[in-house]
């Protein structure tokens, strides 16, 4: 992990805004190889088993672009996030969060609770942990971190570290209204079925073509970086699941 600056000395980088609706965008159904996870896998202790290692080998999902957003050129900032997959006794669900509208980067969308890394942070989970309780307040405690997913760069110029963890249930959450906008949870069979999953192409205002993913679920679109995230997270699992020939 770079060495992050203080707060106090960051250079104000320009707003990111999408110039492009992502729900309306022509999509087609995932064609990636890799099936479902097999709901009989979907326990806390083969999690443990799967994700306790970091996982540092490319995945089929591609990063969003090597080509940055105006303004958004320069070093890449080191970020965090975490895969909170809490352990309710109905079935594992995916903790995630909308951002609120007025933020600067990714305003409105659904994300991880996680942010960008501190000179202050011991690593990368101390930073997905910090800001899932500032952002969230959901505590660690509660928290059982396994390992990491492959870093992620964004066209926003982030390169984010997904730490995969486990939650107990009965937490408290006090999420923070300038960030948050709402947490709800996805449950896990879901995210882990590559069959739910949608790859569209948004011809942009500046001639760029735009692909990403999306998983819509229930009122949310699901899209960009935490689709793609989680997209990755399915492939990991699918072929930990699936005998080799």
């Amino acid at each position: 992990m770079s060495v992050i600056p203080p707060k106090g000395s960051r250079v104000r980088r320009a707003p990111t805004r999408t110039s492009f609706d992502p729900m309306t965008q022509p999509w087609v159904a995932s064609t990636l190889k890799f099936g479902a996870v097999p709901s009989a896998h979907l326990t806390p202790d083969w999690l443990r088993l799967v994700l306790s290692k970091n996982i540092e080998r490319p995945l089929d999902i591609p990063n969003e672009s090597l080509r940055r957003f105006p303004g958004r050129e320069g070093p890449l900032v080191e970020a965090a996030v975490l895969v909170p997959i809490v352990m309710r006794s109905e079935g594992l669900t995916v903790l995630l969060t909308q951002r609120s509208a007025h933020l600067n980067d990714h305003a409105g969308q659904v994300s991880f609770p996680g942010g960008r890394c501190e000179a202050s942070d011991a690593d990368v989970k101390d930073t997905a942990l910090r800001e899932t309780e500032e952002e969230t307040g959901l505590v660690r405690e509660h928290i059982e971190c396994l390992g990491g997913l492959p870093r992620y760069i964004t066209g926003s110029g982030f390169a984010i570290n997904p730490v995969t963890a486990l939650v107990r249930p009965m937490f408290t959450l006090a999420p923070d209204a300038f960030e948050v906008a709402e947490v709800f949870e996805v449950p896990l069979a879901f995210l882990t079925d590559p069959a739910n999953y949608r790859f569209h192409q948004a011809q942009l205002p500046d001639g760029r073509l735009r692909q990403y993913y999306s998983v819509p679920y229930n009122q949310f679109f699901i899209w960009g970086a935490t689709a793609a995230m989680l997209l990755g997270m399915c492939q990991v699992l699918s072929e930990a699941a699936t005998p080799n020939p």
